[in-house]
């Protein structure tokens, strides 16, 4: 099989694959998990502020979720949703290459999403989502109020 731009020689799609095309395996395959360019604005806006927390971590082990950042002590989660990945209102369109696959592929990830929130939230954590669009220092702001919000009220409960 040759590549359509280039001419190449590409490998044809394994058995299964969930790929319209060996370029689109390439591609959805090169995507980053973490670091991307949006988080890491993120945090270094919510860094700035003077927050430290974790990246890239299970905020309740038992649960195979991961936040983004993760603030144990105010028992914050952070995550940091990709307009396309989560349907963003604002910004989700639909792929014209294979349409109902990520038609389908976006809810799940919304269901998935608020799950979690519910899930983390039923064991007492407080779920911060961001936009990837979102200004990272409003994000920030938003985040630091919370924080604040969270270790006020703690600081109240253990003081009694």
């Amino acid at each position: 099989m040759r590549d359509e731009m280039t001419g190449d020689s590409v490998p044809d799609l394994p058995e299964g694959s969930w790929a319209s095309s060996p370029g689109t395996r390439r591609s959805m395959q090169s995507n980053k998990g973490r670091d991307t360019k949006p988080e890491l604005a993120l945090r270094r806006a919510v860094h700035a502020l003077g927050l430290r927390y974790h990246v890239s971590e299970r905020p309740i082990p038992a649960i195979r979720r991961t936040a983004d950042l993760v603030f144990t002590r105010a028992r914050i989660a952070v995550f940091l949703d990709g307009c396309f990945w989560h349907a963003c209102p604002e910004h989700f369109t639909v792929s014209r290459t294979n349409p109902e696959y990520w038609a389908e592929k976006a809810e799940k990830n919304r269901a998935r999403d608020r799950q979690t929130d519910m899930l983390l939230q039923e064991a007492g954590w407080a779920v911060l989502r961001v936009w990837e669009h979102e200004d990272p220092h409003q994000a920030a702001a938003r985040l630091r109020e919370l924080y604040d919000r969270r270790m006020t009220t703690r600081r109240d409960r253990n003081a009694r």
